[in-house]
């Protein structure tokens, strides 16, 4: 397969900038992270950009091998929903600072994720492997939530 480099940087892009808006959104609340009680194993702030930027980029390649693929829109379409629903969760934790409904939305888009890698994984395994760290991350991510939600309220 010949790599489509402008494909691969849109691909990027998008994962990268909704990530990215994502930041600029929340970046005024994120001390909401410092003041709260937090459930054991919960990583130092600075880990969370770091993480993110990768699974971002991860998720960049992983979405161009599916549209390159050029057999699935439906698999991309989800794609796309678990990206705005990624989109909206930050919002709703740090800014909104509604740790039940956050939590729900999480497990919205821990499901939405599982859903995406299972069509992914037909159309192109690497591309649902390159999904894996991200799963991974969001099923810690909604421990968390799920932790300040309980030690918190």
């Amino acid at each position: 397969m010949v790599m489509n480099m402008k494909n691969l940087v849109i691909s990027l892009l998008i994962s990268l900038g909704i990530g990215g808006l994502s930041a600029l959104v929340t970046s005024g609340s994120m001390d909401t992270y410092t003041t709260l009680i937090k459930p054991p194993l919960a990583p130092p702030s600075i880990l969370f950009p770091i993480v993110w930027t990768i699974l971002f980029i991860l998720m960049g390649i992983s979405s161009y091998l599916i549209y390159e693929s050029g057999d699935d829109n439906e698999s991309l379409k989800t794609y796309l929903i678990q990206l705005g629903i990624n989109f909206v969760w930050p919002i709703l934790f740090f800014v909104v600072k509604n740790m039940l409904l956050s939590l729900i939305w999480i497990i919205l888009l821990d499901v939405i994720v599982i859903i995406m890698i299972k069509k992914f994984y037909k159309i192109n395994k690497t591309a649902a492997y390159l999904q894996i760290p991200y799963l991974l991350w969001i099923l810690f991510a909604t421990y968390l939530n799920y932790g300040f939600y309980i030690l918190n309220r």
